[in-house]
């Protein structure tokens, strides 16, 4: 389980640190909206004829999740690699509860460190790299955890949502 930090100097010595929007702000244009808009009212329709009505709440939520995150600011998130851990804001994994690691690097489109956590419970830790050196960090977390050298793509969820913009 990820600990709460509130010092960042007691994760240990800090060996890369960067800052990255928490989400992607995406420029959506007018179709996208219409588009989305359409497949939602289509889902909620289809939720009501079959007397969902948890879908058709989860429907809605999405929307306004989706909608309320275009019309603000993405906060700014800290990421540190430690000689302990891995530390995003106030969490803090260490590398016993991290099993491996691969890097996707296809300028500009991609340019992503994915972390696999020991447990299914915990998801995959996504985090950008933005203008960071690849190599310098894998070179950095091989000597603390595994690399999959056999990821040669970004997984399929992430691929749906950045070709949807819902990432």
């Amino acid at each position: 389980m990820p600990q709460i930090i509130t010092d960042p100097n007691a994760v240990g010595t800090i060996l890369h640190e960067w800052e990255v929007d928490e989400y992607e702000q995406h420029d959506r244009p007018r179709r996208w909206y219409m588009v989305m808009g359409t497949a939602g009212a289509v889902l909620i329709i289809y939720a009501l004829f079959t007397q969902n009505f948890l879908f058709a709440l989860i429907i809605v939520l999405f929307a306004m999740v989706l909608f309320l995150q275009s019309h603000q600011t993405a906060p700014k998130v800290v990421i540190r690699v430690t000689d302990r851990g891995v530390g995003i804001q106030h969490r803090f994994y260490e590398y016993n509860e991290l099993d491996n690691f691969f890097i996707i690097y296809q300028p500009p489109e991609i340019q992503t460190l994915f972390i696999d956590t020991k447990t299914s419970l915990r998801p995959r830790l996504r985090l950008p790299l933005l203008d960071n050196d690849p190599n310098d960090l894998r070179f950095t977390l091989r000597q603390y955890m595994a690399e999959d050298t056999t990821a040669e793509e970004e997984p399929l969820s992430d691929r749906v949502a950045r070709m949807w913009r819902i990432l």
